[in-house]
């Protein structure tokens, strides 16, 4: 396990988080510098993420998944499914940082969703719940305002997984490198992109796009 000095991670993480136009909290950045810590910890065990390197995490993880946080902000946000979320990325850094959002962590894996669960508890993120299974599988009768997935599937496969976890004023939210235009066009009629986003993540010298696509309202619920 490779260690880092958590208080230089914290400056250097508000530093760049600013350049986002994200103003980190003391507690905050605290916070995710612990996860990124649990992280780097249990990634042996686990096998979270391909990238073993502290800083390397910090840039591709913490700041990636920050930089989506003011393109939910201004649509109004307030619950969140992140689909696929493999370690945790990025809904433990959206619970970090919203504390008042209700954050849902999907996946499959059983030994991620066991990580999750020691970071739930060790981080205190009382927001967030963890469910085990295939996304196509869950029901909430809410829905969430944001359904978000960083590099689960084929955009039009993502779409057609989760629109059924949409609530009627909500959106889903792929994360990308390049921008999808491919898969974009292989998007069903009763879909609309919303918007294509470039994402400028501090100190990452690659593409990363934000893909927000609109879908046709959830038919009502039988009431037989």
């Amino acid at each position: 396990m490779s260690r880092f000095d958590e208080t230089v991670f914290a400056a250097r993480l508000t530093e760049d988080a600013a350049a986002l136009d994200i103003a980190l909290a003391e507690d905050q950045a605290c916070r995710l510098v612990a996860y990124l810590g649990l992280l780097n910890k249990w990634n042996g065990v686990y096998n979270l993420t391909a990238i073993r390197d502290p800083e390397q995490m910090r840039v591709q993880h913490l700041l990636d998944s920050l930089a989506i946080l003011p393109h939910l902000d201004v649509r109004g946000v307030r619950s969140v499914i992140d689909v696929g979320t493999g370690g945790g990325l990025p809904g433990v850094v959206l619970a970090i940082m919203r504390p008042q959002w209700r954050i849902m962590l999907n996946d499959i894996v059983h030994k991620k969703t066991a990580f999750l669960t020691q970071a739930k508890g060790a981080l205190r993120l009382d927001n967030v719940s963890i469910h085990t299974g295939r996304v196509e599988a869950l029901r909430d009768p809410a829905g969430y305002d944001a359904v978000v997935s960083r590099a689960f599937a084929d955009l039009s496969e993502f779409v057609a997984l989760g629109r059924h976890l949409v609530s009627p004023t909500g959106a889903i939210f792929a994360m990308k490198g390049q921008q999808p235009d491919d898969e974009i066009g292989r998007l069903p009629d009763d879909t609309r992109v919303d918007g294509v986003v470039a994402l400028r993540v501090p100190r990452l010298d690659a593409a990363r796009h934000l893909v927000m696509v609109e879908v046709a309202p959830r038919p009502k619920a039988s009431q037989e």
